[in-house]
């Protein structure tokens, strides 16, 4: 902590209300200032009461607000950092929580150095990961939307011959069905359509997302990681928007703790339990990795298509993609003949997925320095 820091605030942001605690440094009490709304310049006008921006540290915790507030504070000079709720220190027996109680203990922790701050991604990093995430509940959608209409041929009991689903031959066969009364017509155009706007919507968002990825400056990385199996653009792309910078990672295995698929674990003296994956931190990159580790189910092999995203890599990074995908291999057949769970050995595949993808997201980084800004 530094020692011109003379104030430590704590903020509880809501979306409709703002409360405010101060400590000053050294071991008195964070006092309780108020409740003011969610403006930027009201609180500014608040904080000027402590004094320059430059001795005031704030704080509060990562909410749905987003990082409007950390920014603007930010750019008016002030020490302002956010937090996650899971990582603060909790006293044993304190069964009493409101907005009062917790900006004052964040102001305390702060003064304290208790308090371990997120990384905040910049604007341009901000909006690719909302496109990433708008894509995402597109394909939510179009899931809903397929599945309702599989479920009205169902209730009808009309069984599609084929065995993979929403290919042009399934969609075809749906079109050709034909019904007694004009309702169930109806409903099955009215359905159809449904899926043809979810579909549309979906590659919409893809084309945007792909065209925007292009002048990123972890454009480099996104190539670089499409050379393991399992990873495509989207995909690639994706963990690069949840996850950031990889050299804030010093280890991979940091990695795989921020994404949550290490074990749990509860030990005391000779006894060690470990128990199933914590699931903390960002879920998105955690379902996106294990996704991918499915295709490690199948023998190693360099499709033409793996080749074609690699051609133009790095040797360190292809060697370091194809020495990925003969080990997840053999660690998936290695757990699936042992008996455990599917689910399980894909979770503990993707998990040493996550480390490769560390290594060379680094490797790429390294090879092509990320410019400062957007």
């Amino acid at each position: 902590m530094e020692e011109r820091t003379q104030f430590f605030v704590g903020l509880d942001v809501h979306k409709d209300s703002i409360s405010v605690a101060a400590c000053e440094a050294g071991r008195t009490s964070a006092r309780f200032v108020g409740v003011i709304r969610p403006d930027v310049r009201q609180l500014a006008k608040l904080l000027a009461k402590a004094g320059e921006p430059s001795h005031v540290s704030v704080v509060y915790e990562a909410g749905p607000t987003g990082f409007g507030l950390y920014r603007e504070l930010r750019r008016r000079g002030y020490r302002c950092e956010i937090v996650a709720p899971s990582l603060i220190p909790q006293r044993a027996g304190d069964r009493i929580k409101n907005d009062r109680r917790d900006c004052c203990r964040l102001a305390e922790l702060s003064r304290a150095g208790e308090l371990k701050a997120i990384w905040v991604p910049d604007e341009v990093h901000e909006s690719i990961r909302d496109l990433c995430r708008a894509r995402e509940d597109a394909v939510q959608a179009r899931l809903r939307a397929r599945q309702q209409l599989k479920s009205f041929m169902l209730r009808h009991d009309r069984h599609y011959p084929g065995k993979t689903s929403w290919t042009k031959t399934h969609e075809r066969w749906i079109a050709d069905q034909r019904f007694d009364h004009a309702g169930e017509t109806l409903a099955l155009a009215e359905y159809l359509l449904a899926v043809e706007a979810a579909q549309q919507r979906v590659d919409r968002l893809t084309t945007a997302l792909l065209q925007i990825v292009q002048s990123w400056r972890f454009a480099p990385v996104v190539a670089a990681l499409r050379s393991l199996r399992g990873i495509d653009s989207v995909t690639a792309i994706g963990l690069i928007a949840e996850i950031g910078d990889f050299e804030r990672f010093e280890t991979a295995r940091d990695l795989m703790g921020y994404i949550g698929l290490v074990p749990s674990e509860h030990s005391s003296g000779n006894s060690v339990r470990r128990g199933s994956i914590t699931k903390t931190g960002n879920g998105h990159a955690r379902r996106l990795l294990v996704e991918a580790a499915w295709n490690y189910r199948f023998a190693a092999r360099m499709s033409t298509t793996l080749r074609n995203r690699s051609a133009e890599l790095p040797a360190a990074i292809r060697d370091h993609a194809w020495k990925a995908q003969m080990r997840l291999n053999s660690r998936f057949a290695q757990l699936s003949s042992r008996g455990v769970h599917i689910n399980k050995v894909c979770v503990a595949v993707a998990r040493e997925l996550a480390g490769f993808v560390w290594a060379i997201a680094r490797q790429a980084q390294a090879a092509a320095p990320v410019a400062s800004g957007a």
